[in-house]
């Protein structure tokens, strides 16, 4: 039996870290308001295009397999941020990248968009469709946030993480998995704006607005993933006792020890980013993953569960074992520009362009950004 193991893993995540403190410049909240509701102290905004992220988690990720890359068959692209719909996303990484022999789509579940892309691929791989995949979670929240709006502005930041994925016949990579999606609930996290159905509805391209029912969502995503990571337990045949690390989507501190409660698994099998990055929606659970790789909280062999959940309602857990390698083959040089400009400065430009309206956003883009000479 063929097996889709993880051989590379690499993150990139933007220098300017937005603090609690910055928001209360313009926010009616404080530190202590949201610590307490979301366990968030940091969070990351871009001063690049969310296909910049990508292409350095995705050069890092490659060197760590210890591959080129044009020996990549496969690019997903998972996001709901992305920079254009058409072309896709994934067929950019693909050029900056050279990987000319590839595939490349992309994958929109919102928060889950990586752990269905990591599905995708495994499957592909089991199934002889290609030998290998190069996966990919990135997220450029901070360009459609509504930052009038506290109930969502201290969420969510920016980051990309990439994984490839490597035929084996060794017993690795997903060993079970569980995807469902409650559409009943899909109203109950919407952002107004995102989408071609806007323009007749009273909301002008490029601004946003987000409906975002907090208890809710917290409820579904507390069920979901609770019901999904006991799903994947059973169906693998194994208890939590045999898991080494949890490592949930990262939306809310609140959410995860609810889940992980009803898992059984004790706070000391939990891995969290979740007050240093916020929710990075599609990009939150493989950062997490790569950083607990770093950290040495994977050990080889080791079971993972990564229960997730994103806007649709769509959920879903994964259960990963983990190779015997927990460390790159090589790494990469692939830096982002530097960043001359603090988080709370890019956010008020962002705030400045969205009250200016969409007939002056052409000129603040030209400022918001920093070029690579990769584009």
């Amino acid at each position: 039996m063929t097996y889709a193991a993880i051989v590379g893993w690499g993150k990139c995540l933007p220098p300017a870290i937005l603090t609690n403190q910055d928001l209360a410049t313009f926010l009616p909240t404080d530190d202590e308001w949201i610590t307490t509701r979301t366990g968030m102290k940091e969070r990351r905004i871009s001063h690049v295009r969310g296909i910049e992220l990508a292409i350095t988690a995705a050069r890092r990720a490659i060197a760590c397999a210890g591959m080129r890359p044009e020996d990549i068959e496969l690019v997903i692209y998972g996001s709901c941020s992305n920079d254009e719909t058409v072309p896709n996303s994934a067929s950019g990484v693909q050029q900056q990248i050279g990987a000319k022999q590839a595939a490349a789509f992309d994958v929109n579940t919102a928060c889950t968009s990586f752990m269905y892309g990591l599905t995708i691929g495994s499957s592909m791989i089991r199934t002889g469709v290609v030998r290998n995949a190069l996966v990919i979670g990135v997220e450029l929240i901070s360009q459609y946030m509504d930052w009038n709006n506290r109930n969502v502005a201290v969420l969510f930041g920016d980051g990309a993480a990439a994984m490839v994925l490597q035929a084996s016949d060794q017993e690795c990579g997903v060993v079970a998995e569980k995807l469902q999606c409650y559409a009943d609930s899909r109203q109950i996290l919407r952002v107004r704006g995102m989408g071609t159905m806007y323009a007749n509805l009273g909301v002008p391209f490029g601004q946003t607005r987000w409906d975002f029912d907090g208890q809710e969502i917290f409820r579904k995503a507390v069920q979901g993933m609770s019901e999904a990571s006991l799903d994947v337990l059973r169906r693998a045949g194994v208890t939590i006792e045999d898991v080494a690390l949890v490592v949930p989507h990262q939306a809310n501190g609140r959410i995860i020890d609810a889940v992980a409660k009803r898992a059984g698994a004790g706070p000391e099998k939990v891995f969290l980013t979740v007050q240093k990055y916020g929710n990075m929606s599609s990009a939150t659970a493989p950062v997490a993953l790569v950083e607990a790789v770093e950290e040495g909280r994977v050990p080889p062999g080791g079971l993972v569960l990564m229960p997730a959940f994103g806007g649709g309602l769509t959920l879903s857990a994964h259960l990963i074992r983990w190779g015997e390698r927990v460390v790159p083959l090589a790494t990469s040089d692939a830096e982002l520009p530097p960043c001359p400009k603090t988080a709370l400065e890019l956010v008020n430009e962002i705030r400045a362009q969205k009250a200016l309206g969409a007939d002056e956003a052409g000129r603040f883009e030209s400022l918001r950004f920093v070029e690579s000479p990769r584009g």
